[in-house]
């Protein structure tokens, strides 16, 4: 059993092992986590190291003992830990300087140190994104990416009753705000002591670099707005996404759409998401060509997805930002009844686009993902939206980065397949258990399918199936359809286009 001091012996030696602080600065790191635990006194006893999660744990153990941590659950215990790891990271000038030295050598380097600094100062904590359970399932449109999130802490009872009775404020306005760096946090707003950005200049506005604490897929980062202002696809949006291109070409860059249903989950404040991987989508081919009047030097055409992608690419990027301004301007206005697609219905919009940029052999490259968010008496939380009879697996918005072909599916998923696989191998009726009885239906048709399911092939089959589930929903969120008559009607779109 390892004591306090020797814990917080080894937190400073982890702070120096990774490049946080340096000798000289461990009694000053010493002095300052001895304050954050409410300690006089220290003595010193060298240890091997231990992860780092271990001596959180055991800091935070203590300090909830002791009283110093009132709330113990998961918020108040990550409000803690951050404070200690706060204790060890540089001043935010001193990371630009360093990001931006590596810079001098390579944007990659620079993204590499940045991308491991974000890990080794916890503010990724890669012990909870390794519980995420991942998979690649294999559909005519490639091989789509699936993953169930179980990084994220799903709060408890307490700390949901403690965050409703906690003071609101207006400081930071959102998680994206520039002002979260540094900041405490409380019990309904999460703590960012150990957390830096890299500021950026995009279209000649203030902008910043971060990467996502759940990290979805490889550097998944979060570029966002200096101001707090809503989101918004227009001309500007493509500027800016070709401006992040050009300081980081190793990067993937797109932008959730700016309408709900459609759009992300924080469309109050300007960002986009990027990062070091390439999709399925991306990956997907232009399956038929198409021109634009006046374009004829950019290459364009529809791309195999179950989405409406249509993709251009130029080796001058100016040339896409018009073309892609003039096609968002006429999707905006767009209706075509016989393809149910309606503009607007009692004054409200409901057409736009998700772009996403990217180098490719030389060229800039631009996806446009036409979006829609009409509802109906049938199909109320969107028709162009998962459907109701794949809520069982998923009903949240298909945001930027399901587009591109990663389900993001919610944790309860984990122990629902495994009641699910129970019954699957064991002949028992689903529609019997409370708590899986919404996946009946779907359990019948995999039965069907599957005569033979054993305990070794029902985990393969339930990954796949839920892998055609997803495929199944960006079909239907698909503004053109991949029937004949889908594509007849895409057609009619580009002749829009062309005026």
């Amino acid at each position: 059993m390892m004591t306090v001091d020797q814990r917080i012996c080894q937190l400073v030696n982890y702070g120096v092992e990774k490049r946080l602080i340096r000798e000289d600065d461990k009694v000053y790191a010493i002095n300052r986590i001895l304050e954050v635990m409410e300690l006089d006194e220290y003595d010193p006893d060298p240890v091997i190291l231990s992860p780092l999660e271990d001596i959180l744990k055991d800091l935070t153990d203590d300090a909830v003992r002791r009283g110093i941590v009132k709330d113990d659950s998961i918020v108040g215990r990550d409000l803690f830990d951050t404070k200690l790891m706060g204790c060890l990271v540089p001043r935010p000038s001193q990371v630009i300087d360093v990001f931006w030295n590596k810079y001098r050598r390579s944007p990659e380097a620079a993204t590499d140190f940045y991308y491991r600094f974000s890990q080794d100062t916890d503010y990724i904590r890669t012990y909870r994104v390794k519980k995420d359970m991942k998979w690649v399932t294999k559909t005519p449109y490639g091989d789509l990416d699936v993953t169930i999130n179980l990084s994220k802490p799903e709060k408890d009872p307490k700390a949901i009753a403690a965050a409703l009775k906690a003071r609101s404020s207006s400081y930071p306005k959102c998680l994206l705000c520039r002002e979260n760096e540094g900041y405490a946090g409380r019990l309904n707003h999460p703590a960012r002591q150990n957390h830096r950005v890299i500021p950026l200049k995009m279209n000649g506005q203030p902008w910043y670099l971060q990467y996502s604490p759940y990290v979805y897929y490889n550097e998944h980062c979060i570029v966002f707005n200096g101001a707090h202002v809503p989101m918004k696809i227009d001309r500007s949006t493509f500027i800016k996404l070709f401006d992040f291109i050009k300081i980081f070409p190793h990067y993937f860059v797109g932008s959730n759409a700016d309408l709900p249903i459609v759009g992300g989950s924080i469309l109050t404040h300007d960002h986009f998401q990027g990062g070091h991987y390439e999709f399925a989508m991306a990956k997907a081919p232009v399956e038929t060509p198409v021109e634009f009047k006046g374009f004829e030097d950019v290459e364009a055409g529809i791309v195999k997805w179950p989405m409406s992608v249509i993709r251009i690419a130029s080796p001058d990027s100016s040339r896409l930002v018009e073309l892609a301004d003039r096609i968002l301007k006429c999707w905006r206005g767009y209706t075509d009844e016989s393809a149910v697609i309606f503009a607007q219905t009692q004054g409200e919009n409901h057409n736009t686009i998700t772009p996403i940029a990217r180098m490719r052999d030389g060229k800039f490259e631009l996806d446009l993902v036409l979006r829609n968010n009409i509802t109906t008496e049938e199909h109320p939380d969107g028709l162009y939206h998962p459907h109701k009879e794949y809520h069982h697996i998923k009903k949240e918005n298909i945001g930027l980065i399901e587009v591109m072909g990663l389900a993001v599916l919610p944790a309860r998923l984990k122990q629902e397949m495994a009641l699910l696989k129970d019954c699957l191998v064991n002949g028992r009726d689903v529609s019997q258990d409370e708590q899986i009885a919404k996946h009946a239906q779907w359990a019948d048709m995999i039965r069907e399918k599957y005569p033979e399911i054993t305990n070794e092939n029902a985990d393969a089959i339930l990954q796949d199936e839920i892998g055609y589930v997803y495929a199944g929903i960006l079909e239907q969120c698909g503004v053109f359809k991949r029937d004949e008559a889908g594509q007849e009607a895409f057609g009619r779109f580009i002749q829009a286009v062309n005026g």
